[in-house]
C-alpha cells in the first residue's frame, strides 16, 4: 500500500520510449506503460515519474519540448495519458511528470516568432545577444560541447543554449515567460498530475554575460535571482497543493539545496544532486575510462547527507537515471551472475538505507546491465555521438573511443527494458529504436520475479521497509570507518534505534571490522548466513533497540 507521506515514498522512473512498446513501431508508449501497472504495484513504488512525453523533435529525447501541452503521438495522446491517471490512481500509484523551462526546443512556436526579427514581440522571450559572425557573446561553453551560442544569419545575432543546438534557453528575466510557464504547471496540476521532475532548474538566472576562465558555469549555476524565481513559481503553481516536486541540480552547492528544499522558504521539496556520480570524472573528466573513487564516494554521500539534515532540506537520493550508466556496471560488477546479484544487492541496500527519497530507474530492480555496445552506429545519444566526435578528433582511436562509451554513455540506461526472454526482451514486436542489450534472456523482470531471491525482491523490501520504519526518514545519520578502502559503513538513529548499514563495496573478503558492533536483528542481507567476515560484496542492515 502507497504511503501519503511523500518523505517516505518511493519513486520509479519510466523513460517512456524504452519502457514497453504497445504497437509494434518499436517505441515505448503510455499505452505500454499502462500494462505494466500491476507489475510496479508488486513492486510497491508510491510514485511512477515519466521523462518527458510532450510534443518534440527528439534531438535530447524530449527534453527539447516544442509544445507544452500536447502529448508527443509516438507515446500516444492526451486521452492515453487521462487513462494511466486513472489506472494509476486505481492501484495507489501516483505519477510525476517531467518539465524542462529552461530551454525550449527551436521548434516551439515562440523560438520560430523570435527569430523572426529583432523587434518581434517573442524575441526577449529568449536570450539574444550580439557577436561577430566569428566570435560569439561569450566563451562559455555548451554541456553537450562546443560554444553555448548559436549564431542566427537571418537576424544577425547569437542565441544562448547551454545544451544542444536546437534547444534555446528561455530569458527567465522576462516576467511574461514566467507566467507563460507558471500557466503551463498549473494546466497539468489541474489536469491531475501528482508531480514534477524540473529538469536543470537550477539554471534559470543567468548573471553576466562575460568570458569565463573556464566553462562559464559560474554565470548561471544557481544565478542571482534563482531563489526568488523558484519561490514566485511554488506562489503561484504548486505551493500548499499535493504535489511532490524535485529539482534536477547541475553542479549546484549544499548551501543552495538547503534553500531550494528547507520548507520555510516555500521552493521545492527535494533535489538532485550529481557529485556521487562524478567520483569516475578524473580531474572532472567525463570522458575517460578511469576507475571510480570509493573513498571519494563515500565522503561525498555523506558530506551531502550531514549536510542537508543539518539544513533541514531533503535530498533525492539515487544511482540510476536515464543520463547516468548502470550502477551494477558502474559500482558494483556485472562479469558473473553471483558477483551481479550480489554486488546489486549491495548497491540496493547501501544506498536505501540513507534518508531522503529514493528513486529506482526501471530496470535497476532486477539488476540490468550496460549493454557493452561496441560499433558506434549502436548509439543513439547526441552527447555520446558528439563526444564521439571530439575524441577522435582529438586522436584517439576508435577502439579507444568505444571504451570509453560503453562505460559513460547515457545510451547505457536508455537500452529497453527487458521484460522477458522473448525476442526483443519482450519490449516491442517490431524493431527497437535502439538495441536490447544481448543478455535479456537471463537478465529481466520475468524471471526476477518468479525468483524469491532475487535482486527484485530486495528492492521490494527496502521500500516495504521505507513505507513503515520512522529511522529511514528522519533518523540522524553517523558514518563510520570512512577511510576504509573497502566499506562503506554508516548509522542511523532516532530516540533510542539505530540502524546499522555495512558494505562490503569490493569482490574480495575483509575481515569484519572490530570496532564496529553488528548485535542487532539483520533486517535484509544478500547473504543466507553470518560469518566473522564479509564476503565479496556482502551487505547488511542491522536494526537495534
Amino acid at each position: 500500500m502507497a504511503v501519503s507521506d511523500w518523505r517516505k515514498s518511493v519513486v520509479y522512473q519510466i523513460y517512456p520510449k524504452s519502457f514497453n512498446d504497445s504497437t509494434g513501431d518499436g517505441t515505448g508508449d503510455i499505452q505500454g506503460i499502462i500494462q505494466k501497472l500491476d507489475y510496479l504495484q508488486l513492486l510497491g513504488v508510491d510514485y511512477i515519474w515519466l521523462t518527458p512525453v510532450y510534443e518534440s523533435p527528439m534531438n535530447d529525447n524530449g527534453y527539447d519540448i516544442s509544445n507544452y501541452y500536447e502529448i508527443n503521438p509516438q507515446f500516444g495522446t492526451k486521452e492515453d495519458l487521462q487513462e494511466l491517471l486513472d489506472e494509476a490512481h486505481k492501484k495507489d500509484l501516483k505519477v510525476m511528470m517531467d518539465l524542462a523551462f529552461n530551454h525550449t526546443s527551436t521548434k516551439h512556436p515562440w523560438f520560430v516568432e523570435s527569430r523572426k526579427s529583432r523587434d518581434n514581440p517573442y524575441r526577449d522571450y529568449y536570450i539574444w545577444k550580439d557577436g561577430t559572425y566569428d566570435t560569439p557573446p561569450t566563451n562559455w561553453e555548451s554541456k553537450f560541447g562546443g560554444n553555448a551560442w548559436t549564431y542566427d544569419d537571418d537576424t544577425n545575432q547569437y542565441y544562448l543554449r547551454l545544451f544542444d543546438i536546437t534547444q534555446a534557453d528561455l530569458n527567465w528575466e522576462n516576467d511574461k515567460v514566467r507566467h507563460e510557464i507558471y500557466e503551463m504547471i498549473n494546466y497539468w496540476i489541474d489536469f491531475g498530475i501528482d508531480g514534477f521532475r524540473f529538469d536543470v532548474v537550477n539554471l534559470l538566472s543567468k548573471g553576466a554575460f562575460e568570458n569565463s576562465d573556464g566553462p562559464g558555469k559560474e554565470f548561471y549555476t544557481d544565478g542571482p535571482r534563482i531563489h526568488e524565481y523558484i519561490h514566485e513559481m511554488n506562489q503561484e503553481t504548486f505551493g500548499g497543493k499535493e504535489v511532490m516536486t524535485v529539482g534536477e541540480m547541475s553542479s549546484t552547492t549544499i548551501d543552495h539545496c538547503i534553500k531550494y528544499t528547507n520548507p520555510k522558504r516555500q521552493e521545492l521539496n527535494s533535489v538532485f544532486n550529481f557529485h556521487h556520480l562524478k567520483v569516475d570524472y578524473p580531474d572532472g573528466e567525463k570522458w575517460t575510462k578511469a576507475p571510480y573513487d570509493f573513498i571519494l564516494l563515500k565522503e561525498t554521500l555523506m558530506k551531502w547527507q550531514l549536510g542537508i539534515y543539518d539544513g533541514d532540506g531533503w535530498n533525492a537520493i539515487f544511482w540510476c537515471n536515464h543520463d547516468q550508466p548502470r550502477v551494477v556496471s558502474r559500482f558494483g560488477k556485472d562479469d558473473t551472475e553471483e558477483n551481479r546479484l550480489k554486488s546489486a544487492k549491495m548497491l540496493a541496500i547501501s544506498l536505501h538505507g540513507l534518508q531522503g527519497t529514493p528513486y529506482i530507474f526501471q530496470g535497476e530492480e532486477f539488476g540490468m546491465t550496460n549493454p557493452g555496445f561496441d560499433r558506434i552506429d549502436q548509439y543513439r545519444d547526441v552527447e555520446s555521438l558528439n563526444a564521439y566526435d571530439m575524441l577522435r578528433d582529438k586522436g584517439l582511436n576508435y577502439k579507444e573511443v568505444i571504451e570509453i562509451l560503453k562505460a559513460k554513455s547515457r545510451d547505457n540506461s536508455r537500452t529497453p527494458m527487458q521484460w522477458d526472454d522473448s525476442r526483443n526482451g519482450g519490449f516491442t514486436e517490431g524493431e527497437p529504436w535502439i538495441e536490447v542489450a544481448e543478455n535479456y534472456s537471463d537478465i529481466n523482470a520475468k524471471k526476477a520475479v518468479e525468483d524469491n531471491n532475487s535482486v527484485f525482491y530486495t528492492y521490494k523490501k527496502l521500500i516495504d521497509l521505507r513505507h513503515n520504519m520512522e529511522i529511514l526518514t528522519t533518523g540522524d545519520i553517523r558514518p563510520l570507518l570512512m577511510q576504509h578502502k573497502n566499506l562503506f559503513v554508516y548509522e542511523r538513529n532516532l530516540s533510542g534505534e539505530s540502524l546499522l548499514v555495512i558494505s562490503n563495496y569490493s569482490a574480495r573478503t575483509v575481515p569484519y571490522p572490530e570496532d564496529v558492533n553488528a548485535d542487532g536483528e539483520i533486517l535484509i542481507s544478500n547473504y543466507d548466513d553470518l560469518i566473522s567476515e564479509l564476503r565479496p560484496f556482502e551487505t547488511m542492515m542491522i536494526y537495534k533497540k
